[in-house]
This record gives C-alpha cells, sequence and structure tokens, in this order.
C-alpha cells in the first residue's frame, strides 16, 4: 500500500528525513517512535503532501503510483489520512457541516454524485455511535473550544467517516487522559480491517497499549535506525533512547 525508498526531505534548508524506507501493507499497524527531533512528525507530513516539506531525494509510492508530485488534497482523495497533533479551530462551521463538505468534495473528485442526505444522516449516526459521541458535539464548531481529548476524538470521527486506506495518526495520544486515549484507541481498533492500515507516530509506549501494532520502527537523527515487533515499544519504555542513539552512533 505504502512504499518509501530512500526518502530524504528538509524544511527551511534544514535536512531533517536522511534515507527513510518504509512499507506498510494492507491490514498493518506499525508504529513510528523517537525521540523529540527525530523527524517522526515530518514524515507524515511529507506523506500526506504538506507544502512547506521539501522531498529532495527518494520515492513515495501509495497503491503502486508515484504520489511525489500530488498535492495533499489529491493525496487525501485518494485515500491518505492525517490526523494533526494540533488540529486547527473553525468558528461558525459545525463539525457536521464539516464532514458533510469533506466526504462529498472526496466524492466529486471520484466522478460521484453528492451523498444523498439521509445517507449522510445515517452514517453520521452509526459512526458517531461507534465512538461514543454525543449528538450535540455534532454540532459545535470545528474544535472551537474543545478539550484536547474531544479534538482526537473529533479527527478519529472523521477518519470514521471518510474511511482512507492509509490512516497517518500523528502523536494522537499528546495531552490526553486515560479514558480519552481509550476511547480514541477503541475508534481506531473499530476502523482497523484488512484493507486498509495504519500509522501511529508516537513519543511514548502507553498508546501501543491500546493500538497494538504489527511492527514498531524507531527513528533517530533523520533515520530508521531499529525496526521490531510490539516488543520493541516496551524495551524503550523501558531503557528510554539513550541506548537507540549509542547504537546508532556505533
Amino acid at each position: 500500500m505504502l512504499k518509501i525508498e530512500n526518502l530524504h526531505a528538509r524544511v527551511e534548508d534544514k535536512n531533517i528525513l536522511k534515507g527513510i524506507n518504509l512499507e506498510v501493507k494492507p491490514g498493518e499497524v506499525h508504529a513510528i517512535m523517537g525521540p523529540n527531533g527525530s523527524g517522526k512528525s515530518t514524515l507524515s507530513s511529507v506523506i500526506a503532501g504538506k507544502e512547506e516539506y521539501e522531498v529532495t531525494e527518494g520515492k513515495i509510492y501509495f497503491e503502486g503510483e508515484d504520489i511525489e508530485e500530488l498535492a495533499a488534497e489529491e493525496r487525501a482523495h485518494k485515500g491518505v489520512f492525517l490526523s494533526f497533533q494540533y488540529p486547527v479551530e473553525i468558528p461558525g462551521v459545525s463539525v457536521t457541516n464539516f464532514i458533510k463538505t469533506a466526504i462529498n468534495e472526496s466524492r466529486k473528485a471520484k466522478g460521484l454524485e453528492e451523498m444523498p442526505a439521509k445517507d449522510m444522516l445515517k452514517l453520521i449516526r452509526e459512526k458517531s455511535e461507534m465512538l461514543e459521541i454525543d449528538r450535540k458535539f455534532l454540532s459545535r464548531s470545528l474544535n472551537e473550544g474543545f478539550s484536547g481529548g474531544e479534538k482526537k476524538r473529533n479527527e478519529i470521527f472523521q477518519m470514521a467517516m471518510l474511511e482512507p486506506k492509509l490512516a497517518i495518526l500523528d502523536e494522537t495520544d499528546s495531552g490526553l487522559d486515560i479514558d480519552a486515549l481509550r476511547i480514541v484507541a477503541n475508534g481506531v481498533n473499530k476502523l482497523k480491517s484488512k484493507d486498509n492500515a495504519v500509522v501511529v507516530i508516537t513519543h511514548y509506549q502507553r498508546l501501543l497499549d491500546y493500538i497494538v501494532p504489527d511492527f514498531v520502527h524507531v527513528l533517530h537523527n533523520g533515520k530508521i535506525v531499529k525496526s521490531g515487533g510490539k516488543e520493541l515499544a516496551h524495551e524503550l519504555e523501558a531503557k528510554g533512547y539513550d541506548w537507540i542513539k549509542e547504537e546508532a552512533s556505533l
């Protein structure tokens, strides 16, 4: 589904990614871990196509297609979803209206007609119940006055509605208490299938107690320096990142 070959990227003339190789297949959950400044969020942004990042070398393939020249919106229409670490507020636009617009824009890009209102309402009802979202929440302005947990739950709701092929969760656990973390993780787990894939970017192991990865990759200084199974996350929790840095410098 996603294949990254020797990816180098920079922002504002600073080289961040220095040769990333990664392959994510349908049905898999991959966790990207690493200390602050290692390039985790840059990697997610580059995959999603954010304009401020410049790819200087390497390739990104999504379902066999080179997507380097595609804008972020085009990548989203093809099924790439990025959950932001710091979601933006949009006063005056309700959660429901935002998601209706997003779904219909995606359908338009695929040559489909807008989703009928009754089908949209049915889908919103199903997904909000699945994620334990109160109906009043859906009428509020997007992210305005939302707590950290509400913002993250809203993003998982968007993910549930859009049904992307590849979901990239960038530090979704940032600032969440245990209850919010559980609800968000349960939502992600319910949305997993053999046809989609999830990349979880996190600094801490605790999220991986709830969203269990098939593979864990450790990023350091813009490179993946170690890969393994879910046990690698527990090893990182016990030892910290210093031993990884020492190994990488040898």
